[in-house]
């Protein structure tokens, strides 16, 4: 198991094209200026030593100087062994609304990429508590079973889009019958369910499931994603955008946020309701309300004893600065006398 101390670091591998780029102009400058001055062949007498493959050489040693300083300023840590650790907490499971009325922009930058936003940052405020993930529309699935591991979790979360799933509707109702079988410790007594929606479009069922997750002990926090005021669906044909969802009568749908249902989901289970526009007042709300619950001791396997990889790296850039040095742009003298490359006369 590994972990990336500063991910951001990557971006530094932008670099890499750009110099190359520019490497690749500045040839070709090169080339088309010595062909203005003179015949290429006169030129090559006159500079023999100019060796022509060592720029390159000097290009691959830089372009791997970045990749290796970049690798080392995000700092990879190598989980070293396995430890058995005791924790407290709550078990937490997001359930995504991944209908296309999600895809609506009347909060920025659409209404699927918000409740992404807000699992994510959720997940960087909790300490021991364990998460599990589904994912909605016209049918539930599972996307990610309880664990601890809130790297798993963000890289699954990464992966939800409105494609995943093929049929189309709200199905809250499956949501929540998914996930009273979704817990998977029946001695944890508090158990909570996060559902991010529009509640659009939701089918029969809602609060007879509600009122069985209930009984099994699961609280239900709602956030609704979007506005009263509602916006149109993009239709999305290859990542883009070539207009609006349509009605049968021509007419733009307008999606708007339905309160309503999501209100009634939550008060059936003595959870809340809260609007999901503002992400830190909903992430603080979450954070408060799961600290007031009771935690429960539980056991997780968790790799220790992370063991930074950075030095490598920093060494390998270092190593690679010197050997750059050295690396001239003439040719190397004893390469050049094993004639390798030289014009033999045919003497017969």
């Amino acid at each position: 198991m590994y972990e990336l101390d500063h991910p951001y670091y990557f971006y530094l591998l932008a670099i890499i094209p750009v110099v190359i780029v520019l490497y690749l102009t500045l040839a070709l400058w090169k080339k088309r200026a010595r062909k203005s001055f003179g015949d290429p062949e006169l030129l090559e007498k006159l500079a023999p030593e100019r060796s022509s493959i060592k720029g390159m050489i000097k290009l691959i040693l830089a372009l791997l100087i970045i990749a290796s300083l970049s690798v080392g300023l995000v700092n990879p840590k190598i989980g070293t062994s396995l430890e058995t650790v005791k924790r407290e907490g709550v078990d937490i499971v997001f359930a995504i609304d991944v209908s296309k009325s999600m895809l609506a922009e009347d909060v920025r930058p659409n209404r699927l990429e918000k409740a992404k936003q807000l699992v994510s940052r959720t997940l960087d405020n909790l300490v021991s508590d364990r998460v599990g993930m589904i994912i909605y529309a016209g049918s539930a699935y599972p996307q990610l079973p309880i664990t601890t591991d809130y790297s798993a979790a963000r890289l699954f979360l990464k992966s939800v889009d409105t494609d995943i799933i093929p049929s189309q509707g709200t199905a809250i109702a499956d949501a929540l019958k998914m996930a009273s079988s979704y817990y998977d410790d029946e001695d944890q007594k508090n158990r909570v369910l996060v559902i991010l929606t529009d509640g659009e479009d939701h089918e029969e069922g809602v609060l007879e499931a509600a009122e069985k997750a209930k009984e099994q002990g699961i609280k239900i926090f709602t956030i609704g994603i979007g506005t009263d005021r509602g916006a149109p669906i993009p239709d999305m044909r290859n990542g883009r955008n070539i207009g609006y969802k349509k009605d049968r009568n021509g007419e733009v749908v307008v999606s708007k946020l339905n309160t309503d249902v999501l209100k009634e989901i939550a008060s059936e289970t003595n959870g809340a309701y809260i609007n999901g526009t503002n992400t830190r007042e909903v992430v603080e709300f979450l954070m408060e309300s799961i600290s007031e619950m009771e935690k429960k001791e539980f056991e997780a396997t968790v790799f220790a004893d992370y063991e930074s990889q950075f030095q490598w790296f920093l060494g390998l850039a270092l190593l690679l600065l010197i050997l750059d040095v050295f690396v001239l742009e003439r040719k190397t003298q004893w390469f050049k006398k094993l004639g390798l490359f030289e014009k033999h006369e045919d003497k017969s």
